[in-house]
């Protein structure tokens, strides 16, 4: 026979426990919350690993176009010619990569509307800039049930930034080792 403690139950057709009494005097096991918590937090976390799956393909299309940029400029011998054109090419990779950077933080930003954490396109990007730049300000916050998407963005947001850093430092190398025979071993 098992023992029941007294202590917060389930709200029926809810994932949360309660934070009242149990109802109708009826009291809960510790493993049933600990299985209703569960499944709480694997909801978000499915929901949110479809948009990480979203950012990684949208970051390795703009990886793909600016590896393609930079093959083609030094197939026309524009890379490495000078300070100038280096300086373009840099720039242009920084400014592909901020864009697919700023599609992603709109992807959670849908994502978060669809949850019905947010109503508007203009707080829910807010929002989502926020956490995937890992700013934190906490001025808003989403519920309980959607909580663990903020940390999971900005996980996400780290690793793409990451990514990013390893393109631009990659593209610098390579236009270095093209420009100056003596970098090269």
């Amino acid at each position: 026979m098992s023992r029941s403690i007294r202590g917060p139950g389930v709200d029926p057709g809810s994932f949360a426990p309660s934070l009242g009494p149990p109802e109708n005097g009826r009291f809960m096991s510790p493993t049933i919350s600990t299985q209703a918590q569960g499944i709480a937090l694997l909801i978000p976390l499915t929901v949110g690993a479809s948009a990480v799956l979203c950012t990684i393909l949208t970051h390795a299309l703009v990886l793909s176009a600016a590896v393609n940029f930079v093959r083609r400029e030094r197939r026309l011998a524009r890379a490495g010619v000078s300070f100038s054109f280096d300086f373009v090419i840099v720039a242009l990779v920084i400014c592909f990569a901020l864009a697919a950077h700023l599609a992603e933080i709109a992807v959670w930003a849908v994502l978060f509307m669809v949850c019905g954490e947010f109503s508007d396109f203009g707080t829910a990007y807010y929002h989502s800039a926020v956490n995937y730049t890992t700013l934190g300000y906490g001025d808003l916050i989403m519920t309980p049930p959607w909580r663990v998407l903020g940390p999971l963005e900005a996980a996400n947001g780290m690793l793409m930034f990451g990514v990013t850093t390893a393109l631009v430092f990659a593209v610098i190398q390579r236009l270095l080792y093209t420009r100056f025979a003596d970098l090269r071993d």
